[in-house]
């Protein structure tokens, strides 16, 4: 028998993954504490260097990052500047002549050591507003590829372009920089992250719900738990929901409750 699901009438609350890069461990503490009074802010990675920062890039979707400038081997905008894809940057740092410098390279904002949590706050609304636009963005564009009646897309895999249909995909499964894309018949593995590739789905039909997973909504055959249930190859697949994802697939299970 499936738990018994109460489902909240409030507003979806968005989730911005943030990570903090700082040589000091209290500039660390100071900003985490900030991060964790904000709803909307969900803390990835606390990094010490830039070498921690990249690999926390590379292993996961990173909306936000907070950077101070002034570290050891790489500065913060030595390395914001190496970044190919670059998430929303607010550089912090105790030395205010490299403000010009952050805001040249379109930072968000500048915070200036020692940082109050009311000139956070501050920062942070900027980034939740710029991120609430890039989905309203992203979702018209999702909205003008279906009227165009197209159901499908080409994504490359193995050397080849290999045609997918939505209705066919049952799941997506992220690995660092692959995305394993399963459908009724097999899998398609390609080379991209699950962030690029989700915002390319139609978001009437998928939804991530997971760090590593995106669902075809369609798919649902029953919501246990923190367990999604659908079936692959005949068999019951069992996908886990994650907490941060939680609220906006029972949003979509709720518009289809009798």
């Amino acid at each position: 028998m499936l738990d018994r699901i109460i489902f909240k009438q409030t507003e979806l609350v968005p989730m911005i993954n943030t990570i903090i890069v700082d040589d000091e461990p209290l500039a660390l503490d100071i900003l985490g504490a900030h991060i964790a009074n904000i709803p909307e802010l969900n803390l990835i990675a606390k990094c010490s260097n830039a070498i921690e920062a990249n690999k926390a890039l590379n292993e996961h979707d990173v909306d936000l990052m907070f950077t101070d400038i002034n570290m050891p081997q790489l500065s913060g905008i030595e390395f914001f500047r190496s970044l190919k894809n670059p998430p929303m940057v607010i550089f912090t740092t105790a030395y205010p002549e490299y403000a010009v410098e952050g805001f040249n390279l379109e930072a968000l904002d500048y915070l200036l050591k020692p940082i109050s949590f009311e000139r956070f706050l501050k920062a942070t609304n900027k980034a939740i507003e710029k991120y609430k636009t890039a989905g309203s963005t992203t979702a018209e564009s999702k909205s003008e590829a279906l009227d165009s009646s197209e159901d499908f897309f080409f994504v490359k895999s193995d050397k080849k372009l290999v045609k997918t249909f939505y209705r066919d995909i049952l799941y997506i499964e992220g690995l660092k920089d692959y995305v394993i894309i399963r459908t009724e018949t097999g899998r398609v593995i390609t080379l991209q992250t699950m962030k690029s590739l989700e915002a390319k789905l139609p978001s009437d039909m998928f939804q991530r719900i997971h760090r590593s997973y995106i669902l075809n909504t369609t798919k649902i055959k029953a919501l246990e738990g923190n367990m999604v249930e659908l079936i692959e190859k005949g068999q019951t697949k069992l996908i886990p929901i994650g907490k941060n994802y939680r609220d906006a697939l029972l949003s979509i299970i709720e518009e289809k409750k009798l």
